[in-house]
């Protein structure tokens, strides 16, 4: 399916209501079973499914219920079996892509998944209710990601309860939701240490190339792309994407033949952007990762950000990690027997990446990986089908970030779990993530994803300043703007190679207005 041209509704990108988000306090905990039904006799719900919504109260479902009232999405059919709040940007016929969260069935030094890695079933099922709901059930609901590349997908499946939801639904609703892990392949590591791969059956409908051009973040600091380092040990594939004017990525053709994507993003912190919301979880609609720059070799004063000093410690591991990707590709069999003393070694003589050591970009100075993210959220929006760039939007967008359980320090795969109680929404992905730090307690000025998401660009993501962003809660209270929405201020604790430098000021931080 091609975007259709003719459609009467249009991206909410750039219009008023893209200034508009909601923060919704909800539990600090997921109760309801699998498959999450609401477990309340709401107006609308008989036009999703005939048959009772039995079970407990799920209160997750209600709170991203009390986001769609707080937006005030359809006030004329509110509290009536005929609400349809996603209405505005889903029609019948469509193609809707929910994009979870997705990232990896655990955590880097844990076997507990502990509800702090990947967007909740709860919320997943909530959100495929109120597309069901515009769809008038002419359509396809996707759910698709491209988790982290040493995920099991099947994994990811399980914890999410993805199964129990499409059984529901093909059961009780009669209508067929597809789930598509994007991934062409996964990593076999032993200790972190890629040591093979194993070929998947990927995206259905393959995957497109899209080149920004002179639209790219990277354009400015063309002569240091040949630093740029992303997912695999042979920096040349990426370099030959990232060169001379060209700044390609290998895209799902699942998400670009969309005429919705919804976002559903886990709130948590993030090693090389500092947080994770909606922007950084476009990573998940790629076909090759390894077109993803994610740092620059080097330090700050030769042009890199892969450390964050020029220490003789540094420097030496700096020398002993290129000797290394430079040969171990061509180790064959004996990288399966030499991944774990080779990454053993390194921990103990250069320090351990998730407990203290800054390498990799996994600091307040990378530099690249913000780069990457605005281009692929000015590719979601601007991108046709077939990878062309226009000077419009091209698909609209809507966003529920669940921090019902959100994670915090070591993020965004070994995050401590935070109870947070909030679900954030809107219409863009840049005004949703602003209000995301704000309840974290960070200062979106410190944060170069959020921060330089407001400079000028021919595909621009917003139409707004920072001063115009709304907050709505839907228990009847004023608008405000979004700096009086307090968060929980220092609720959520940095990544350790961000701590100290993006969270707000004292005198910023007050009593939540959520609790």
């Amino acid at each position: 399916m091609t975007i259709r041209a003719t459609s009467p509704l249009t991206s909410k990108l750039l219009s008023p209501s893209a200034k508009d988000v909601a923060v919704c306090a909800g539990p600090t905990s997921y109760q309801a079973p699998p498959p999450f039904a609401p477990g309340v006799e709401w107006p609308e719900y008989r036009r999703i499914c005939h048959a009772r919504a039995h079970g407990p109260v799920n209160e997750v479902y209600s709170t991203v219920r009390d986001v769609l009232r707080a937006l005030e999405l359809d006030p004329l059919h509110e509290g009536t079996a005929d609400w349809n709040p996603l209405g505005e940007i889903i029609g019948p016929g469509d193609t809707v892509v929910i994009k979870p969260n997705l990232v990896r069935d655990f955590r880097e030094r844990s076997a507990d998944h502990a509800d702090c890695l990947i967007a909740h079933g709860a919320v997943i099922r909530a959100v495929l209710d109120y597309a069901y709901l515009a769809l008038q059930g002419k359509g396809r609901l996707v759910i698709a990601d491209a988790p982290h590349n040493d995920a099991d997908f099947e994994g990811v499946r399980r914890i999410a309860a993805l199964d129990a939801i499409v059984e529901f639904y093909r059961r009780d609703v009669g209508f067929e939701v597809e789930v598509y892990d994007l991934r062409p392949e996964a990593a076999r590591k032993i200790d972190g240490v890629i040591v093979g791969h194993v070929p998947l059956s990927g995206d259905p409908a393959g995957y497109v190339k899209v080149d920004l051009g002179a639209h790219s973040a990277f354009e400015e600091i063309g002569d240091l792309c040949q630093k740029l380092y992303g997912s695999e040990y042979d920096r040349r594939e990426l370099v030959s994407h990232h060169t001379h004017g060209v700044h390609e990525y290998l895209l799902s053709g699942t998400v670009l033949q969309a005429d919705c994507v919804i976002s559903l993003p886990k709130l948590k912190t993030h090693k090389k952007t500092g947080l994770t919301a909606n922007m950084k979880n476009l990573v998940g609609i790629n076909g090759n990762k390894n077109w993803l720059p994610h740092h620059r070799e080097g330090t700050p004063a030769d042009g890199g950000d892969q450390f964050a000093d020029s220490s003789v410690l540094r420097r030496l591991e700096r020398a002993s990690v290129e000797a290394f990707k430079r040969s171990f590709p061509y180790l064959g069999p004996l990288r399966q027997t030499l991944a774990g003393p080779l990454k053993a070694v390194g921990k103990g003589v250069f320090g351990d990446t998730n407990a203290g050591t800054i390498r990799s970009g996994n600091w307040y100075g990378n530099d690249t990986t913000w780069r990457m993210v605005l281009d692929l959220n000015r590719m979601l929006f601007y991108a046709d089908a077939s990878g062309r760039l226009h000077d419009q939007p091209v698909r609209r967008f809507f966003s529920i970030v669940d921090g019902i359980i959100g994670g915090e320090g070591n993020g965004p795969l070994d995050p401590t779990p935070k109870r947070a109680g909030v679900v954030v929404g809107g219409w863009n992905p840049v005004a949703v993530d602003l209000a995301c730090a704000r309840v974290m307690g960070f200062d979106y000025r410190k944060i170069p994803m959020l921060a330089r998401a407001f400079d000028p660009s021919g595909l621009k993501l917003m139409s707004f300043s920072y001063d115009e962003l709304t907050a709505h809660r839907a228990d009847g209270t004023p608008s405000e703007h979004l700096n009086d929405v307090k968060g929980r201020c220092s609720a959520f604790e940095p990544h350790f190679g961000w701590k100290g430098h993006i969270e707000l000021a004292e005198q910023e931080c007050e009593e939540s207005v959520l609790a």
